[in-house]
């Protein structure tokens, strides 16, 4: 069995630094202490965190180092993921994880502390209102999220938060080409336009995983995003039926 650097690399396409792999011991450690006493995450054992959380959050390092992100929004990270383990990789990215659950929050704030990392900030709030914030709003180079909401609501969340020239990365199972060929009027809506769909191949993982890449070319209406919980009740595509 491969280990989580050999794995790592597979992935990254190079090798781990000493202090990137101790990183992702203590954030491992951290999570399965937490877990004991909080609800964290359903996975809690450790082969399974290094792989499902940690290479599944690190298979979008190739393309964001390719389009050379300096800025990052990633939200509804829960308890860290996608974007502490790009942080870790990524070093020199800013990085700004939004969750709405406190005690997720609480965990990240934790994490980032022990983990002494810098240029990352813990934001609890919604993405409905990070949106329609002037501090937030068409600031960040990519907006990222990790199995949050059917893609044409995930467009919603991020693209309002990516400025023109910018890109939203969903990361998604097997359902990702059917959800870019319903999402497709929202996103044109929301000023992007699909890119392409990237097959993520995991060491240890057999299911279909994909990330959708899709490029911000105009800005965002104003009116979006709407207002807190209605993306996720009545998305775009139902609007006017």
């Amino acid at each position: 069995m491969l280990s989580f650097s050999e794995c790592a690399r597979q992935v990254l396409g190079f090798d781990l630094t000493q202090k990137q792999v101790r990183a992702f011991q203590v954030f491992s450690a951290t999570l399965l202490e937490w877990n004991q006493k909080v609800n964290i995450t359903a996975i809690t054992d450790l082969e399974q965190i290094q792989t499902k959380h940690f290479l599944d959050s690190l298979s979008p390092i190739r393309i964001l180092k390719d389009f050379g992100v300096k800025g990052l929004a990633d939200i509804g990270t829960g308890a860290g993921f996608p974007g502490i383990p790009i942080k870790i990789v990524l070093p020199d990215v800013n990085v700004t994880l939004v969750e709405s659950i406190g005690k997720k929050v609480d965990f990240c704030r934790e994490v980032v502390a022990k983990l002494d990392l810098r240029g990352i900030e813990v934001v609890w709030g919604r993405a409905e209102e990070l949106g329609q914030d002037p501090n937030f709003r068409e600031s960040f180079d990519v907006g990222i999220a990790r199995a949050v909401a059917q893609l044409d609501t995930l467009a919603e969340y991020l693209l309002p938060l990516v400025r023109l020239g910018g890109r939203m990365l969903a990361q998604k199972g097997h359902t990702a080409p059917e959800e870019v060929q319903i999402g497709e009027h929202a996103i044109r809506l929301l000023g992007g336009r699909i890119n392409k769909l990237v097959p993520v191949t995991l060491p240890g993982i057999c299911e279909d995983r994909y990330i959708i890449i899709i490029d911000k070319i105009s800005a965002t209406p104003q009116k979006y995003p709407r207002r807190i919980g209605i993306p996720a009740k009545r998305s775009i595509r139902s609007v006017g039926k």
